[in-house]
């Protein structure tokens, strides 16, 4: 079994959950540019991951042309090295008034190289995109993630998120 949780937070991102971290220097991903980069980042980053490890130029193609996806809330950080090392990708949810919910500010997919671990790259990278979130509207900030993963679990919690519902997936 595979158990999904949605976490949400309010929008923008008080002082306290920031606690005192400097705002992150990130710029949009540039399509034809930043893919092989892209690449290797989201996959030594989710080697483990069954949907998100894995992906080839023709799958980041393919997501690329989705309608949904807006290159100016796909943020990407480029470290000391000048290689890419990290990605916070974005997505905007129009309010869903049957279901009840708000417009939402989504983090699609969010990663920083296993080579930068323990350098707060991660929680700089979410607040980089909650704030590009916050900018264009919503209120509602959320994301997925796999229950059993705990350091983002703590990380996420951290940041103020909390579980707004489950999902469990079953394999035959």
């Amino acid at each position: 079994m595979r158990l999904l949780h949605q976490l949400r937070r309010a929008l923008p991102v008080t002082d306290v959950d920031r606690r005192g971290a400097a705002p992150l220097a990130v710029r949009s991903f540039r399509a034809g540019v930043d893919d092989e980069a892209w690449l290797k980042v989201n996959n030594r980053a989710f080697a483990w991951h069954p949907d998100q490890g894995g992906w080839d130029a023709e799958r980041l193609r393919a997501r690329l042309a989705e309608p949904w996806v807006r290159l100016d809330g796909f943020l990407v950080h480029v470290g000391p090295t000048g290689a890419l090392d990290g990605f916070c990708w974005t997505k905007l949810h129009p309010a869903d008034i049957e279901a009840g919910d708000p417009e939402l500010g989504e983090i699609f997919v969010i990663a920083a190289d296993p080579d930068t671990h323990g350098t707060g790259l991660g929680r700089a990278l979410v607040l980089a995109g909650l704030d590009w979130l916050a900018a264009q509207g919503p209120r509602v900030g959320m994301l997925y993630t796999e229950a059993d993963n705990e350091p983002a679990m703590s990380l996420y919690s951290k940041l103020g998120f909390a579980v707004h519902h489950s999902d469990a997936g079953y394999a035959p």
